[in-house]
């Protein structure tokens, strides 16, 4: 299996739908002598192959180990090649490119009207499409051509030219800024989560600060739009500031709904900004509003009219079923919520090698909170173990911290207290290694561990006591995010009160609906 992950040519060939297989074959046998080529006899095999085994592929002897990796890297090209030629694999991107590339052939024939013609029109595709890094290259090719050759084509020529390079680049200069801020600060989400002191606070909103390029939405286009509404999303993020999520996420969707082409041109970034305003919408808890926008999100993309390709199949399979996920979540309908749980998992396997691995340990994570809010404490306990045992996950400390908080909740609810102490100290250990060890958890980690030396007769007592301690930080600045990963004070309550944590949910939120 190792291997297999490893080897790009491979996971490129099994990557490939019947038509793509069938057009690669075409493309090859266009020349007569390619049919008994080494390169398509490996791409045969390796077509047929369940894993990727180099030893299997030598012992056929369609190939040498000495000639392998020169045989390989060409079949890796030749598909590229014929992928590339395949019409679902053109966009406007690749036509303006298309267009740039016969321009710049008829230039160095000396065709140089010809050349200037297409580069015109190119041009004006790609500024109408956004494509202005694109436009800014094409301009630039124009500029070389008008000083090299006397074209006379107008006399106002240099002067037109010169200012849309300026106004491309000061545009593409924007843009660049703000992706690179948009871009660092999520960076900072995947590693730390969200902000922890004042320190953590002070330090993110100065370098917002700094790097934040002064812009002004009149002079801005789509693209530079779009990238300035993500970088005030992942700072409103960090900052747990929801409502500023919702804010500057529906911005993103209705940038989108507003230039309705740009859906087709950009569908990732709209599949990600709804997959946004639906989050901000569930640490809100306004089921309302996130089941209309859940809908909305899910009838668009299964429509025959958005877009299809393998990168967007997958990023629909995650962000729409994290959010059926986040559904039960808001009300505590942890039962419903179990009865996706079997079709999503035989999905995860499908897109595996598609999916990044802390998507696939979120989902782990929302499974365990669906069963330990059911009451399958061994369940729980089991999804827990694929993310807590997983020591490749490097990033989402978050994740890890209360996943093992969840752990030892799990455990104790279960009854395995066979090594309870043991499982206390590791996590303990952990969370101070991880220098994410703040007053809820202390309080947390604190009660559990003098569980052990309680009576029975005071447990109920015990459980009040803490409930009082912890419902003071349930608005704090920092210490309130570690009830979005985990609604602890509803676990106690159920306990106070003797009913299931699932019904002290449902009651908040009937609640909270009637305010």
């Amino acid at each position: 299996m190792a291997k297999e992950q490893k080897d790009n040519l491979f996971l490129l060939i099994k990557s490939l739908t019947k038509s793509e297989k069938r057009q690669f074959k075409l493309y090859v046998g266009r020349i007569d002598g390619n049919t008994e080529s080494k390169f398509l006899n490996l791409f045969t095999v390796l077509e047929k192959l369940p894993a990727y085994d180099e030893a299997l592929i030598l012992k056929m002897g369609i190939v040498n180990k000495q000639q392998l990796a020169n045989v390989k890297t060409h079949l890796y090209k030749q598909i590229l090649i014929s992928l590339k030629l395949n019409p679902s694999h053109q966009n406007i991107r690749s036509k303006i490119r298309e267009q740039l590339d016969f321009a710049s052939i008829l230039y160095h024939k000396g065709l140089y009207r010809q050349s200037l013609s297409i580069l015109d029109k190119a041009k004006a595709i790609a500024i109408q499409n956004e494509e202005k890094n694109l436009a800014y290259e094409i301009v630039e090719l124009e500029k070389v051509i008008e000083s090299q050759y006397i074209t006379r084509s107008i006399s106002t020529r240099a002067d037109e030219l010169t200012y849309q390079a300026s106004e491309l680049s000061e545009l593409n200069s924007i843009a660049s800024n703000l992706s690179n801020l948009s871009l660092q600060l999520y960076s900072f989400i995947l590693q730390s989560g969200y902000v922890k002191n004042d320190e953590e606070r002070k330090k993110i909103t100065e370098y917002f600060k700094k790097y934040l390029p002064e812009v002004h939405l009149n002079n801005m286009g789509f693209r530079e739009k779009l990238w300035l509404y993500k970088a005030y999303l992942w700072y409103s993020f960090l900052m747990q500031d929801f409502l500023n999520c919702y804010k500057y996420s529906l911005k993103w969707v209705n940038l989108f709904y507003k230039n309705p082409k740009m859906i087709n041109l950009n569908p990732v970034f709209f599949l990600k900004g709804n997959n946004y305003l639906l989050e901000s919408l569930f640490f809100a808890k306004n089921k309302k509003k996130f089941e209309i926008t859940l809908a909305d999100f899910e009838d668009l993309i299964v429509s025959k009219t958005f877009p299809k390709d393998e990168n967007i199949e997958a990023l629909s399979f995650l962000y729409l079923n994290l959010n059926k996920t986040n559904i039960h979540l808001i009300d505590g309908s942890f039962e419903d919520g179990l009865v996706i749980i079997p079709s999503i998992e035989s999905n995860l396997k499908y897109f595996k090698s598609r999916i990044d691995e802390h998507y696939i340990m979120t989902f782990y994570y929302k499974f365990a909170c669906l069963h330990f809010g059911a009451g399958n404490n061994k369940k729980c306990i089991e999804y827990l173990e694929k993310i807590i045992s997983n020591k490749s996950l490097s990033i989402r400390k978050d994740l890890l911290c209360f996943s093992r908080i969840l752990n030892l909740f799990a455990h104790y609810e279960a009854g395995l207290d066979y090594h309870f102490e043991t499982l206390l100290k590791s996590t303990y250990k952990f969370l101070i290694k991880m220098d994410d060890l703040y007053e809820v958890q202390r309080e947390m980690i604190k009660f559990i561990k003098g569980l052990q030396n309680i009576y029975p007769h005071d447990i109920k007592k015990a459980f009040k006591s803490l409930h009082e301690t912890l419902k003071k930080y349930e608005n704090h600045p920092y210490e309130r995010r570690a009830f979005l990963y985990l609604d602890i004070i509803s676990w106690l309550e159920s306990k106070i009160d003797n009913i299931p944590v699932a019904q002290v949910i449902k009651t908040k939120y009937k609640a909270n609906l009637n305010k």
